[in-house]
């Protein structure tokens, strides 16, 4: 898509319940806004006959969607019965404003978080030294046991003993570097 994270796009919600871009000029589903949002596209959704902001709607209507189809839900039931219970309370002002900061928050620590572990990699002679014998590995294991990519390898076990250590050897550094950001 051509949208810059600078401007905000204008969505356009008909009474047929389509939606059209209209920096776009062409018709998008809600698969589409659910995409845009996660690449940090701004919109604001408009309905086209009263140009009333639907935006909140339009947003929860995916979120609905997200968690009526496929995997696993991500907002728990009790989750949910707290916020019900929360409209109507003489702190519901102040709980949107909880949420967006505690998202904010989630999503820097995530950021951090991801960070380290890249940095990890990145700078650990360990992790590096694990991922290439883990390469040497597979590839010495296809060679002399062609389609072994297919089937489970018979030295498994060695493999998965690397990668845990591989990865124990990550998390120790991982924690080292939270253990810094903390400080």
């Amino acid at each position: 898509m051509s949208e810059g994270k600078g401007d905000t796009v204008v969505i356009k919600k008909y009474a047929n319940r389509r939606l059209y871009n209209t920096q776009s000029s062409s018709y998008i589903t809600l698969d589409h806004l659910a995409k845009m949002t996660r690449e940090g596209i701004d919109f604001k959704v408009l309905d086209a006959k009263s140009g009333t902001d639907i935006t909140h709607q339009i947003l929860t209507q995916i979120i609905m969607d997200e968690e009526s189809t496929g995997g696993e839900q991500m907002l728990p039931v009790n989750f949910l019965r707290q916020l019900i219970s929360m409209y109507g309370n003489s702190m519901q002002g102040l709980v949107p404003h909880y949420l967006e900061a505690s998202m904010e928050n989630f999503s820097s620590n995530q950021a951090k978080l991801r960070q380290a572990f890249e940095d990890s990699l990145g700078n650990n002679p360990l992790a590096k030294l694990a991922q290439q014998n883990i390469a040497m590995f597979k590839a010495a294991a296809t060679a002399f046991m062609p389609g072994l990519g297919e089937t489970k390898p018979v030295t498994r076990d060695q493999e998965q003993d690397s990668e845990i250590a591989a990865l124990r050897a990550q998390m120790a550094e991982m924690q080292k570097q939270l253990d810094k950001l903390g400080k």
